[in-house]
């Protein structure tokens, strides 16, 4: 069984809900991860914007999820933050682990037979459901109190 984000199992969501609302928690990381190498180098949004030439307020979206930088813009930001474009993923010393996802490699059959159930959809019923995922997580976030 794979935890996701705020320790929801996959298995404890149904069907393809499930493994949508993973893959969208995954996506979500790299603004957590960003967010994360940032502070630890003890730089400002402001600063991020002198170093990329990206405006504070998209590095802010990026940080809350709100936008998915392309490979290019992590490249500025992998740049700025005075690290390899690997380690925006990966973190730890020796052989890297993924950040975020340690159980991905962890995925049972129902969650295996979801991925390929996917990725036989064709693009506009792929399209369809990535709204739907996305638009449910944005309710669950919104319903969520906050701390």
């Amino acid at each position: 069984m794979s935890e996701i984000g705020g320790g929801q199992s996959v298995c404890t969501r149904n069907g393809l809900e499930g493994l949508l609302f993973f893959c969208y928690q995954f996506r979500m990381d790299i603004g957590i991860r960003l967010r994360e190498l940032r502070e630890a180098k003890d730089f400002s949004q402001g600063d991020i914007e002198k170093r990329t030439g990206l405006l504070r307020c998209y590095t802010s979206r990026v940080e809350n999820g709100h936008t998915v930088p392309n490979l290019e813009t992590l490249e500025k930001y992998a740049g700025a933050l005075e690290i390899e474009l690997y380690q925006l993923f990966f973190e730890g010393e020796g052989k890297p682990q993924l950040a975020g996802s340690r159980d991905a490699g962890k995925l049972g059959p129902e969650e295996r037979g979801l991925f390929e159930a996917f990725k036989k959809l064709g693009k506009r019923d792929r399209k369809f459901v990535i709204a739907m995922v996305r638009k449910m997580a944005k309710e669950n976030r919104a319903a969520k109190p906050t701390a």
